[in-house]
């Protein structure tokens, strides 16, 4: 018999901020993946034997060309895709050096101050994470 757990599609991600180069406010990294039509932070499936931090941060750089410094981690994000169970752990993370150059799987993306990032996100699940991004930073 196998138990739910071995079943659990096991993903990591960052949501990925900066300061504005205009003026200075915070802004949030959201990625659009064409494959689904949606709005998202960057995010993805873990490797075999893959700590989910290094699957996190190595999502980050694959979606968004960007360099990141892991920060708090952020809430966990649990629910069915696909028929099957799925477990997203998150980081906030700075967005370092780097140049976001469209693939196939995220065609495009955009900085967003925090109010446009949770009402351009696809997810209402994933404007929780914008939240708790907020206040990880207070706290910090």
């Amino acid at each position: 018999m196998t138990h739910a757990k071995d079943l659990t599609v096991h993903a990591a991600g960052c949501v990925l901020w900066r300061r504005s180069p205009v003026d200075g406010q915070l802004e949030i990294c959201l990625v659009h993946r064409p494959k689904y039509d949606d709005w998202s932070h960057p995010k993805g499936k873990l490797k075999r034997g893959e700590a989910p931090l290094a699957g996190a941060l190595r999502e980050v750089a694959e979606e968004t060309g960007h360099a990141a410094e892991p920060g708090a981690e952020l809430p966990t994000m649990r629910y069915i895709a696909n028929d099957r169970p799925k477990e997203v752990r998150y980081w906030a993370a700075e967005a370092g050096a780097g140049s976001f150059m469209p693939n196939d799987e995220v065609d495009r993306l955009l900085w967003l101050s925090p109010t446009a990032a949770r009402n351009r996100l696809t997810q209402p699940r994933d404007r929780t994470l914008v939240d708790a991004l907020l206040e990880s930073l207070r706290l910090a």
